[in-house]
C-alpha cells in the first residue's frame, strides 16, 4: 500500500514499529500522524492482536494502525532477526513494547543495533521499565494504572477502585515514549548520536498524578476516591438537568461570581460559606445541592445559554453521537472520514495537536492484510528478489 506523501513535521523520519497491542502501536500512531514513515513488523499469519479488537466490529485497528505500512516478519527465527537488523539499520527510530529481555533474546539488543546504526533512537515501553527488581515481570496497562496511583482514586468512595473506559496507562506510556523520542531527536541534532528511551507504564501514570506524593509526604494526606468531583475544588461537578447531565466548572472566585449571577443568586458570591476557594471546598456538598436544585428545574439548552452568556465554563457530557453532530467538531475537522474497502467509510478522530505550517494528517487507512507491503519493504528497500520473498514466505519467515 503506497501512503500519500507527507508534509507533516516528521516526514523525513523512518520508524520501525515492533510492538503489539496498545502502547507500542499507539506511539507509532502518534509518529505516523505527524508524517513519519512507520513500518509495522507483524508476525506472519494473524498479525497484531489489535486487528481483532473493538466493540461491535474490530475497528480499533483502523485508528491505531493508520498511516502505517505492514511487513510480516518472524522475529523468533534467525533469518527474521537478520532481516530486522538490516531494516533497523536504515531507521531513525525503533519502537518496541515487549517484555524486557525479549529483544536481547532475539539477538537484537539496542546496543548491538546502535552499533550498526549510531543515530538510532530505541523507544522501549514496558510495565516497570528496563531496570529495577520488577523489570522482568509481565504487565499490562491496568497494572501500571494501579501501581502508578490512578486506580485507587477512580470511582465512588463506597465501592472498589474503578477504571476509565479507555486504556489510559498504555496511552500515557506511549505518549511519553513519543515525547522521549522527540527529545532524543533534538539532542541528536547536536551530537549525531541516538539513545534509548525507557518509558514505564507505572511511571507514565505517576507523572500525571499531580501533587499526590507531596500531599502525603508533607501533609500526611492520602487521596481517596471521590466519585464525580475533586474534593476541595468547588463547584466542579456534573449536575442533573431535566433532560440530561451537565458539567459545570466554576471553582475560581470570579467565575463563581458569574455563576451566581447566571443562577440569579448573586448573594451567594459574598456568602462567607462560598466566597473563597477554601470556603467553597469546605462546603462543597451543600454548594453542589444548591446548584443541582437550580439545574434540575431547567433543560440543558437553557442552562447552557445562561452559562455561556455569563462566561462560565460548562459543557454537555458527550458520547460519539454528540461528537458527530457538533458544529465545533465539524468546524475544526476534529473527526475525519476515510474511505474504506470493507465499511465504505470509517470516521475517527483526526490528528492532534494542529500545527500551523506542517500539520499532520490521516493519510491512509490501516493495512488491511498482514504483510501487504512486503514487496515494497523487503524488495524495494532491502533489495530482496520476488523469488527470495516467496521462499521466505513459504518458510514462515515473512
Amino acid at each position: 500500500m503506497t501512503i500519500p506523501a507527507s508534509t507533516g513535521p516528521l516526514a523525513d523520519l523512518r520508524v520501525v514499529e515492533m510492538g503489539q497491542l496498545i502502547a507500542g502501536p499507539f506511539c507509532g500512531q502518534l509518529m505516523g500522524d505527524m508524517g513519519a514513515r512507520v513500518i509495522k513488523l507483524e508476525p506472519p499469519g494473524a498479525g497484531d492482536p489489535m486487528r481483532q479488537w473493538g466493540r461491535g466490529q474490530p475497528v480499533w485497528w483502523e485508528v491505531i494502525a493508520r498511516n502505517k505500512q505492514s511487513a510480516s516478519l518472524n522475529l523468533r527465527a534467525p533469518e527474521g532477526q537478520a532481516l530486522a537488523r538490516r531494516l533497523i539499520a536504515t531507521a531513525d527510530i525503533l519502537i518496541e513494547n515487549f517484555r524486557p529481555g525479549t529483544l536481547e533474546g532475539w539477538n537484537l539488543s539496542p546496543e548491538s543495533l546502535m552499533a550498526d546504526n549510531p543515530r538510532l533512537i530505541v523507544v522501549r515501553m514496558s510495565g516497570y521499565g528496563q531496570t529495577g527488581p520488577y523489570a522482568e515481570r509481565t504487565s499490562f496497562g491496568l497494572i501500571g494504572e494501579a501501581m502508578g496511583g490512578w486506580r485507587h482514586i477512580v470511582g465512588e468512595p463506597d465501592r472498589p477502585p474503578s477504571r476509565m473506559g479507555v486504556s489510559i496507562g498504555d496511552s500515557l506510556a506511549a505518549t511519553y515514549g513519543c515525547l522521549g523520542a522527540l527529545s532524543a531527536l533534538h539532542e541528536r541534532e547536536r551530537t549525531g548520536l541516538g539513545q534509548i528511551v525507557d518509558s514505564a507504564l507505572y511511571e507514565a501514570v505517576l507523572q500525571v498524578m499531580e501533587s499526590l506524593i507531596p500531599e502525603y509526604t508533607i501533609a500526611g494526606m492520602t487521596r481517596e476516591r471521590s466519585g464525580a468531583f475533586l474534593p476541595g475544588i468547588a463547584p466542579s461537578n456534573v449536575y442533573a438537568c431535566r433532560d440530561g447531565d451537565y458539567l459545570i466548572g466554576a471553582n475560581q472566585d470570579g467565575i463563581f461570581r458569574r455563576l451566581c449571577r447566571a443562577m440569579d443568586r448573586p448573594e451567594l458570591a459574598d456568602d462567607p460559606r462560598y466566597a473563597t476557594h477554601a470556603a467553597r471546598g469546605a462546603n462543597q456538598a451543600e454548594l453542589d445541592v444548591l446548584i443541582n436544585d437550580w439545574t434540575r428545574t431547567r433543560d440543558i439548552a437553557e442552562v447552557e445559554s445562561l452559562l455561556i452568556e455569563n462566561g462560565v465554563p460548562a459543557g454537555k457530557v458527550y458520547r460519539a453521537p454528540e461528537m458527530l453532530e457538533d458544529p465545533h467538531f465539524a468546524a475544526r475537522e476534529a473527526i475525519v472520514r476515510m474511505p474504506h474497502p470493507r465499511w465504505g467509510e470509517v470516521a475517527m478522530q483526526n490528528v492532534f495537536p494542529k500545527l500551523s505550517r506542517t500539520p499532520g494528517a490521516v493519510r491512509s487507512i490501516a493495512p488491511q492484510t498482514v504483510g501487504q507491503d512486503n514487496a515494497e519493504i523487503w524488495g524495494g528497500m532491502l533489495g530482496l528478489t520476488n523469488d527470495e520473498i516467496a521462499t521466505l514466505t513459504a518458510k514462515g519467515i515473512l
